[in-house]
C-alpha cells in the first residue's frame, strides 16, 4: 500500500526530476545550437530538419546519457530542502525507520529506471536515426569511413572472403576471392575481377570468374567466361562505418549486428556489444544514485543545499570517469565487455551500501 507520506515523497521526487530534465535539456540545446549555429547557416538545411529532425532527438539523446545525474541531483535537491525545513527530521522522529524512508524513493527510482530503460533500448536509437542522419548530411560531412582495401570478411562460418579493392561510388570490388574450407582443409578458391553491385536484384554479378577444387595434393581449374549475379553475405552497406553507428540501432537490430560481425571476424562486435550492456547498465544506475543521494541530503548540515549539491556534482563526475575507464578496459579487451559495463555499478553499489550503513546508525 502507498500511504500519505509515500505519495508526497514520489510526487517531490518525479517533479523534481522531470523540471531538472527541462532546464538542463534547454541548456544543453543552448549551448549545442551556439556550437552549430554555423553549419546551420552554410547548409541546405531546412528549419523543419533542425527543430522535427534533429533537435527531438538531441534532447532525447543527452537525456538517456545524462539521466543517471538528473536522479542524483534532484534527489539531492528536494531532499537538501527537506532536511533544511527539518522535514526529514521530523520524519525521522516520528518513528519511520530509515528503510522505510527509502521505500519511496525507490518506487520513484523504479518508474524512471524502467523509463529509461525504454528509452535506451528502444525509443532514443530510433530517435538518433534522424539525428544522425542530419549530422552526417549537415555537419559532421566528413566523418564516414570507407573500407576500400585489403577487406577481410567471415561472410559463412565456413568461407573467408578477401577484397583486395573496392569503388564504394561505383560499387565495384576490383578483385575478389572466396577461400572456402572443409575443417582445416582448403576446399576451394574462387576468384573474380570487377563485381558490380546490383540494386534492383540485390546480388553481386560476377563477369567473369574461376574456380580452384582441392582433394588433397590435387587440384583442379575451371574458368567460366558467361557472368552470374548471385548472392553473397555482403552488401555495400558493409564496407561503410560511422564512429556512431551504434546509437542509432535498436538493441534487437544490435543483437543481430553483433552476431553477424563475429562470424565475419569483424571488431565492431564489441563496441556494439559495450552499447548493449551499457543500455541496461545505465537503467539501473538511477536506483544506486537515488541510494546515494538520500544518503548525502538526508542530514541537516550547516552548508544547506549548497554542500549538498557540490558533494552530488562530484560523486556525478567521479562516476562518469569511472565509466569512461571502463569502457576503455572494455574495449581494449583488459576486462570482459559485461563486468566492464556494471563495473561503475558495482562500485557505487558498495558506497550506497556503506552510507545506507552510515546513516541508519
Amino acid at each position: 500500500m502507498i500511504a500519505t507520506l509515500d505519495r508526497y515523497l514520489i510526487r517531490k521526487y518525479l517533479s523534481t526530476f522531470f523540471f531538472a530534465v527541462l532546464i538542463f535539456s534547454m541548456i544543453s540545446m543552448a549551448i549545442d545550437f551556439s556550437d552549430k549555429v554555423r553549419s546551420f547557416i552554410e547548409s541546405p538545411c531546412t528549419l523543419k530538419n533542425i527543430l522535427v529532425d534533429y533537435y527531438p532527438g538531441f534532447v532525447l539523446h543527452m537525456t538517456g546519457l545524462l539521466m543517471p545525474m538528473y536522479t542524483l541531483i534532484a534527489v539531492v535537491f528536494f531532499t537538501s530542502r527537506l532536511a533544511f525545513n527539518s522535514e526529514i527530521l521530523s520524519i525521522l522522529n516520528a518513528g519511520v525507520g530509515f528503510g522505510r524512508l527509502l521505500r519511496p524513493y525507490l518506487i520513484a527510482a523504479s518508474i524512471i529506471a524502467l523509463l529509461h530503460l525504454l528509452m535506451g533500448h528502444y525509443l532514443i536509437p530510433k530517435m538518433n536515426q534522424k539525428r544522425l542522419w542530419f549530422e552526417r548530411s549537415f555537419v559532421w560531412t566528413d566523418k564516414q569511413q570507407i573500407l576500400s582495401g585489403n577487406i577481410h570478411f567471415m561472410v559463412a562460418p565456413d568461407t573467408k572472403a578477401y577484397i583486395r579493392g573496392y569503388d564504394h561510388k561505383a560499387q565495384r570490388i576490383s578483385t575478389l576471392r572466396l577461400q572456402k574450407m572443409n575443417g582445416h582443409e582448403l576446399e576451394s578458391i574462387l576468384e573474380a575481377d570487377n563485381v558490380v553491385w546490383k540494386e534492383e536484384l540485390q546480388k553481386w554479378r560476377f563477369p567473369t570468374y574461376n574456380i580452384r577444387q582441392f582433394n588433397g595434393l590435387k587440384e583442379s581449374y575451371q574458368r567460366y567466361t558467361t557472368s552470374i549475379d548471385t548472392s553473397i553475405n555482403l552488401a555495400p552497406q558493409d564496407f561503410v562505418f560511422y564512429h556512431n553507428q551504434n546509437e542509432e540501432m535498436v538493441s534487437s537490430t544490435l543483437v543481430e549486428a553483433i552476431d553477424r560481425d563475429r562470424v565475419r571476424g569483424l571488431s565492431n562486435s564489441k563496441i556494439y556489444s559495450i552499447e548493449l550492456y551499457r543500455r541496461t547498465a545505465d537503467a539501473f544506475t538511477n536506483l544506486i544514485l537515488t541510494v546515494i543521494g538520500l544518503a548525502v541530503a538526508g542530514r541537516k548540515v550547516r552548508g544547506g543545499m549548497g554542500l549538498h549539491l557540490a558533494i552530488a556534482i562530484g560523486i556525478g563526475a567521479v562516476f562518469i570517469l569511472i565509466q569512461k575507464f571502463a569502457i576503455s578496459f572494455a574495449t581494449s579487451g583488459n576486462v570482459p565487455i559485461l563486468l566492464g559495463m556494471w563495473l561503475p555499478n558495482l562500485f557505487f553499489g558498495l558506497i550506497a551500501v556503506y552510507l545506507v550503513t552510515k546513516a541508519q546508525k
